[in-house]
């Protein structure tokens, strides 16, 4: 099941049950987190209590997406209390890749990089047992809910930035019920959008890297994620022509770490265990355009896509106005 949601018109929230190219109106529940809500006060799964609760009233997904009311498939109505988070190094990369990788990261581990020795880490120890504890990921705060830009509405890059690059991942969105425990509703794809360049100066510079924008969306994939999961990234020019298109892979077949491995290292702090909370985070990717030495300009477009998760996520890169922050003595 795809759930989305969506303003009518009149600038109403609706939620509504993705098939093709019909939303059906979920009745009852403005968000998808007062669905969620209620699907945990009432020990439902979320589908069964979408499917349940969907009504007659459909909308056309494209008008929606042309009009630009297409929200992300989950937020809080105070941003604060929406987490953006996500985890590095997890993806073990295309097949052609894969066997390079795995020699690049042989022999002694002292001569290599500490991004190579964490990746090397998680290959050899983040697919732990069930109900284990793996070997720890690279983790990182990206935000709160004031940086999530749904499909359609622009990636602003601080002018400030060496770099605005794509970055296709697949996000796992969470709820906090009201006694602490994570639920997890779905995933959706995501454009995790980072200063690739600034990170490149020193990884020491990966947390400034990471504070930007971030798309998701538009829809949220209820259930499991599969094991294998494909798509395609690409940049479009200001005329809308691809310039740039890769491959990407992900599901845990395709990577390092399991889900569960990177969700308990999240989630085993307090601090992200609180009531009523949203997080969404990130897992990752293996696939980047500023590999191939891409950059993309303000005006283009990103797009990630994947069949799995109905339409596609499109935003433009804009770039905006940073004055000097100064601090006022009182």
């Amino acid at each position: 099941m795809l759930l989305v949601q969506f303003l009518t018109e009149s600038q109403e929230r609706r939620v509504g049950i993705l098939h093709d190219n019909i939303i059906r109106v979920v009745n009852g529940y403005a968000t998808t987190l007062d669905l969620a809500r209620a699907a945990i006060a009432t020990q439902a799964g979320l589908a069964q209590l979408a499917d349940a609760s969907a009504g007659l009233e459909t909308f056309n997904y494209e008008d929606v997406a042309r009009a630009g009311r297409i929200l992300p498939p989950l937020d809080h109505p105070d941003a604060a209390h929406c987490y953006v988070t996500g985890t590095g190094l997890t993806h073990l990369g295309s097949a052609d890749t894969r066997d390079a990788m795995h020699k690049k990261i042989g022999g002694d581990v002292e001569t290599l990089s500490d991004s190579m020795k964490m990746f090397r880490m998680g290959v050899e120890g983040g697919k732990p047992a069930p109900g284990t504890a793996g070997v720890q990921p690279e983790w990182f705060y990206k935000g709160d809910g004031s940086i999530v830009r749904a499909t359609g509405q622009d990636l602003e890059m601080p002018d400030f930035s060496l770099d605005g690059g794509e970055e296709p991942e697949i996000a796992g969105l969470y709820v906090i019920g009201d006694d602490g425990q994570p639920y997890r509703l779905g995933f959706a794809i995501g454009n995790e959008f980072s200063d690739h360049v600034t990170e490149r100066q020193n990884y020491l510079y990966l947390a400034h890297s990471k504070l930007r924008n971030c798309g998701l969306g538009p829809a949220l994939l209820v259930g499991e994620l599969p094991a294998h999961v494909e798509g395609v990234s690409r940049i479009l020019d200001k005329e809308g022509k691809v310039r740039w298109q890769k491959a990407f892979v992900s599901g845990e077949q395709n990577m390092s770490h399991t889900i569960g491995n990177l969700e308990y290292h999240h989630f085993k702090y307090g601090l992200f265990n609180r009531a009523g909370d949203v997080h969404i985070h990130f897992f990752g990717t293996a696939t980047l355009s500023v590999a191939d030495n891409i950059v993309v300009e303000a005006g283009e477009t990103f797009e990630v896509a994947s069949p799995a998760f109905g339409p596609a996520l499109r935003n433009k890169l804009a770039v905006h106005a940073t004055p000097f922050a100064k601090v006022k003595t009182l």
